[in-house]
């Protein structure tokens, strides 16, 4: 079951991955776009700026979990690269049971009244022009604290698995591409 659900949580975070990645072609495309009409044609838009908002959250946030599962988060490891993959394990597991796991819960009870209160009144762009969708963009939120905690708790059993000896459908190092 444990295994299941470690598969379950790497798939999720891949595809979401995958797909999000693609954005980032796009923002580039958009940001473009801003730029040659700005200079070339002296126009401007509000709703195309804010568009490359949108899309870069939507990277970061939705991305956060499959950067996680890759491993290619940041972090300093100026120890941790010359350890054994048990003692890796261990630093993961307590940092996630310190930090990750309780950081994610904490700031996704805070995130609900939050975007409850943009749902509630339909939160719009201020700027004249703006995109109408800044309650959808604050959803990311608890999107990326639901899909943290998910990939989190995946890691935690995949790093218990290392510290036991026992068997995980894949480990990090099959994750990579």
């Amino acid at each position: 079951m444990l295994k299941k659900f470690v598969l379950f949580a790497n798939t999720i975070s891949n595809i979401t991955g995958r797909s999000i990645a693609w954005l980032t072609l796009v923002m580039m495309v958009i940001t473009c776009l801003i730029v040659v009409l700005r200079y070339g044609f002296q126009y401007g838009s509000i709703a195309l700026q804010e568009s490359v908002v949108y899309l870069h959250a939507l990277v970061f946030m939705l991305g956060a979990a499959y950067t996680m599962s890759k491993d290619e988060h940041v972090r300093v490891d100026v120890f941790y690269r010359n350890f054994s993959a048990k003692r890796k394990a261990w630093v993961n597991l307590v940092g996630s049971l310190i930090f990750l796991l309780p950081v994610t819960l904490y700031t996704f009870y805070l995130s609900m009244d939050y975007v409850a209160v943009s749902w509630r009144v339909m939160e719009t762009s201020p700027e004249p022009g703006g995109l109408p969708f800044v309650y959808l963009l604050k959803t990311l939120i608890p999107i990326m604290m639901i899909s943290l905690l998910l990939q989190g708790l995946a890691d935690v059993v995949s790093n218990l698995a290392v510290i036991l000896n026992l068997s995980t459908t894949e480990s990090k190092e099959n994750t990579h591409d």
